[in-house]
């Protein structure tokens, strides 16, 4: 997608509210005592809030649409800046339409409810903020649910960051109730054998298919070993 008036626009309007909230001003709380004891740079989750730089990466890493569409086949409709809910809870559906600074306000509130869920999935768990901003980014595009059963939970729950970034290059693979095309494999059968699911692994060299899916992961994958210590 080409950058246009209204992809820049939604871009100032971050900024701007990111500024005027005081988005990513630092922990909401002092102390930088991590979770295994001692002093480290981690803070605990729950003092901890999504950065300006994490809000404009995950919004631009969506992009902007004026009208609903469907991101990756098999997904939810999404608008805005990936947003798959209205303000009011609703789901967004095809032919929806937005504006920027609407998009931003579905976003915001989007982020705020993943937000408590994230930091109440963590307790006792402290993590940089490069850390807070990278999983809170894989939460907006995956949601809540898929957190609570994903490795990287349980790794951190564990103290094991490095492995924790590892899991984050699982999440490859799109599933369908149909065989979609080439490359599609069985997922699931029924009792009698038959194919209920089928998947499709989005790291296939040269896919047509998902192969962003697979990009942002490696990505996510990159900057978490970067922030190791």
């Amino acid at each position: 997608m080409g950058i246009t008036a209204s992809f820049l626009l939604g871009i100032f309007t971050v900024l701007l509210v990111a500024c005027v909230l005081g988005w990513g001003t630092g922990p909401r709380a002092r102390g930088k005592r991590g979770m295994l004891g001692g002093i480290t740079p981690r803070q605990a989750v729950a003092v901890l809030s999504l950065s300006a730089a994490g809000l404009i990466g995950l919004v631009a890493h969506e992009s902007y649409t004026a009208k609903a569409i469907v991101p990756t086949q098999g997904d939810r409709p999404t608008v805005g800046f990936g947003s798959t809910f209205n303000e009011d809870g609703t789901p967004v559906k095809l032919g929806d339409t937005t504006t920027p600074v609407r998009a931003l306000i579905k976003a915001q509130a989007h982020i705020s409810k993943e937000e408590a869920l994230f930091r109440s999935s963590l307790p006792g768990v402290a993590l940089l903020q490069g850390e807070y901003d990278l999983y809170m980014d894989w939460v907006y595009q995956y949601g809540s649910r898929a957190w609570l059963k994903s490795g990287m939970r349980r790794e951190l729950q564990a103290g094991n960051y490095p492995s924790a970034c590892f899991e984050l290059l699982e999440y490859r693979k799109l599933t369908s109730a149909r065989k979609e095309g080439p490359g599609w494999v069985v997922n699931r059968r029924d009792a009698q054998g038959r194919p209920m699911r089928w998947e499709f692994d989005c790291s296939t060299p040269g896919n047509k298919v998902c192969m962003g899916v697979w990009t942002r992961q490696l990505e996510r994958h990159k900057k978490c070993m970067e922030l190791q210590p």
